[in-house]
């Protein structure tokens, strides 16, 4: 076996173990909802503050713009497959907290079907939900604890009818389970529990247009578009009566359609390639939230319930010095950054974050496949009143999988 295939087993490993034993990264933010989205990013992707929609690459899998696809490389069959380890400080009141996380990501796959036709398939994050936070209150205490998210299993397909347009569809299988608990020990002890469980389909849409300026310089103008649609599955609440371990009662249960929506999503971005050297991109993302149905099961929640539309700029800067070069020439470093004004609001209080992301890729010896680690710093907090400050620090960890899987050798 060669080495180089040694130095991957070993990689995917490493992988594998994080994702099975890692928790959730906690933020108690991700109570409000569907918790926090995540955009279907690539390691790759995060380390340049998260654009996608006008990145076109042949050898990278880009599901945030399924245009993408169209442009595989004709001779090999790509796997992508990331994981991330998340450091979270806290500020409340004075307070400070600590939390540690992290998870398997995504696994991707693409290949080429036809010219000028690709394919993907994979599954990836849509939001995640991870809080344990509580305090004293009259004559007892209070606890909420959050778990679980949503996930997509996808199929897509990108078609470049004529050159230079290409157009693309990801249709997915969108699943999972939102459990939000909130616990009372005084005299007694008791508990309510929300649960949203979503089982439906979902589907976006891409359009990517490229044009060689020179010889060596490429501009790509992408657009995205997700439509606005009822979510498909159920939600309830449920009283326990902790102290004699009894289910008191189950109010609210109803199905998700006609009462939850998922947000019309809008994105635009433009990306400047020089030489297959060096890539410059900027996007921009907007979802209407405000006017997507969110049914609150209590009185008490209601309060909580509103949305705010949600908008994402972002820019992201990578470059190989020399693919044909010495082994640092070969590597590509990534940065970029990016703002999010986030549909989440807290009591007429929206949350934002802002960050930044640094990353590498570490070209695997006799082949195409790299090993990706990146860095993403991002700071969340709400406005006008400021109720919690987080400070957050992701490690990426990816492989891109790219082999001559339809390479012929000729028989002599």
């Amino acid at each position: 076996m060669k080495i180089s295939n040694i130095l991957l087993a070993v990689a995917v490993a490493a992988i594998t173990a994080i994702g099975l034993e890692a928790q959730n990264a906690v933020t108690p933010y991700s109570r409000i909802a569907y918790g926090i989205l995540n955009d279907n990013l690539t390691g790759i992707q995060r380390s340049m503050g998260g654009v996608g929609i006008a990145m076109q690459n042949g050898r990278q899998i880009n599901v945030v713009n399924p245009a993408s696809y169209s442009q595989v490389d004709s001779l090999t069959f790509l796997w992508d497959v990331g994981t991330h380890l998340s450091f979270n400080w806290s500020q409340e009141n004075g307070k400070r907290g600590r939390t540690i996380g992290g998870g398997l990501d995504y696994l991707t796959g693409e290949f080429r079907i036809a010219r000028g036709l690709g394919g993907a398939f994979g599954l990836v994050p849509y939001s995640s939900v991870g809080y344990t936070f509580g305090g004293k209150i009259d004559n007892g205490k209070e606890t909420r604890v959050g778990s679980g998210g949503l996930s997509e299993l996808f199929v897509g397909f990108g078609y470049e009818p004529v050159k230079g347009l290409s157009i693309g569809a990801n249709v997915s299988y969108l699943f999972g389970t939102i459990t939000n608990e909130t616990q009372i020990a005084t005299a007694s002890t008791s508990q309510f529990q929300r649960v949203t469980e979503v089982r439906d389909w979902n589907i976006k849409v891409g359009l990517q247009y490229g044009v060689n300026v020179t010889p060596k310089d490429r501009l790509v103008l992408g657009f995205t578009y997700q439509p606005k649609k009822y979510y498909h599955g159920h939600a309830w609440g449920t009283y326990y009566d902790i102290a004699n371990d009894t289910k008191a009662d189950t109010v609210g249960f109803c199905p998700l359609k006609g009462n939850y929506e998922q947000a019309a999503g809008y994105g635009a971005g433009l990306s400047y390639t020089r030489d297959n050297r060096l890539t410059l991109e900027a996007d921009f993302l907007y979802q209407q939230w405000s006017k997507a149905k969110y049914r609150a099961i209590t009185g008490y929640e209601a309060d909580d319930m509103t949305f705010d539309d949600r908008w994402k700029a972002s820019f992201g800067i990578s470059y190989t010095p020399d693919p044909r070069g010495n082994y640092l020439n070969r590597m590509t470093y990534r940065i970029g950054g990016f703002y999010n004004h986030d549909y989440i609001n807290v009591r007429d209080n929206n949350v934002r974050d802002y960050g930044i992301g640094l990353g590498f890729s570490f070209p695997a010896l006799g082949g195409k496949t790299l090993v990706n680690l990146g860095f993403e710093w991002r700071h969340r907090y709400s406005a006008p009143v400021l109720y919690i400050k987080e400070d957050i620090l992701n490690i990426t960890l990816s492989v891109n999988f790219n082999e001559l899987w339809f390479w012929k050798n000729k028989i002599r």
